[in-house]
């Protein structure tokens, strides 16, 4: 197979996954730019790709380093590109209008909680617990050992829990 056929391949399979991946660490609405972005750095640097991760593990790490790069782009430029959750996603379709608010509103104080953590505690959230990455998948894209995920991961958690403590007595 060709290299644009691998990650092509990669593209259908993990593009959705590398979406909201984006969205929960950048907080832009619609990333798409940013998605290509990191298939077109998947197609460049497929030589440096050694099959020790999984391919969705790498392109996490591309994407990780995509999200940086923008973000600090966006910094210079004065930019700010946060959005709300409910902003980023479309609800869907739930039984009740109560059902959407009262949802949308658990996301908001989730995604908000998540946000004020220091960035290690964001990123670990984001990978593990939303994307449901293991601790050596985690390591891959962090570039850290599988005993500072387990830590950074315990503690992020913990202050994750002590920051939605906080926004729920608001």
């Amino acid at each position: 197979m060709s290299r644009k056929e691998i990650v092509s391949d990669w593209f259908y399979q993990y593009n959705h996954d590398v979406y909201n991946f984006l969205v929960y660490y950048t907080g832009k609405r619609d990333p798409e730019d940013l998605v290509q972005e990191v298939f077109i750095k998947a197609i460049k640097g497929l030589d440096k790709f050694d099959g020790k991760s999984s391919p969705k593990t790498w392109l996490f790490s591309i994407a990780r380093n995509v999200a940086i790069d923008d973000i600090r782009k966006n910094k210079r430029r004065g930019m700010d590109q946060n959005v709300d959750l409910d902003e980023a996603y479309n609800v869907g379709h739930h039984v009740t209008p109560d059902a959407i608010v009262q949802e949308d509103e658990e996301k908001q104080q989730l995604y908000r909680a998540i946000n004020s953590l220091k960035s290690n505690y964001r990123e670990v959230i984001i990978l593990r617990a939303i994307k449901e990455l293991n601790v050596s998948e985690t390591a891959s894209v962090l570039n850290w050992s599988n005993q500072k995920v387990r830590t950074t991961y315990s503690r992020a958690l913990k202050a994750l829990g002590e920051v939605q403590g906080g926004f729920q007595n608001e």
